[in-house]
């Protein structure tokens, strides 16, 4: 049982890392993509794809580690992740139909739950 924890919690902690990137690099090339006013591209899209699925990834394993009875050292450590999820999923519900503006939210939502993850990183340990 103890292998179990530690492989969860190296699999949140590679996922934790995994989400920052996804959420810099999604965040970047949609930005770029709305400032050079040309539409999201599927590289862009594909990306804002990846981080939303890790960060429901990364809070699915945090789910399953407080299941377990573990728990992070800082509580808004689970604030600071909620909120990146609830940042990148926003979009979903209240982005505007307009393609260009939605790639903004999309983009700008993103940056935002990497920034949030960053601090819910920060907190874990």
């Amino acid at each position: 049982m103890r292998g179990y924890r530690s492989a969860m919690l190296t699999a949140h902690r590679i996922v934790a890392v995994l989400v920052l990137v996804a959420c810099a690099a999604a965040a970047l090339t949609g930005g770029l993509r709305y400032w050079s006013r040309r539409g999201a591209g599927p590289i862009t899209a594909h990306l804002l794809a990846i981080a939303q699925t890790l960060l429901v990834a990364q809070v699915g394993l945090g789910l399953l580690l407080l299941s377990d009875h573990r728990r992070a050292a800082d509580r808004l450590h689970y604030l600071y992740g909620s909120l990146a999820l609830g940042a990148a999923l926003a979009p979903w519900f209240y982005a505007p139909a307009d393609s260009r503006k939605r790639l903004l939210w999309f983009s700008g939502l993103t940056g935002l739950a990497g920034i949030l993850a960053v601090r819910a990183y920060m907190t874990a340990t």
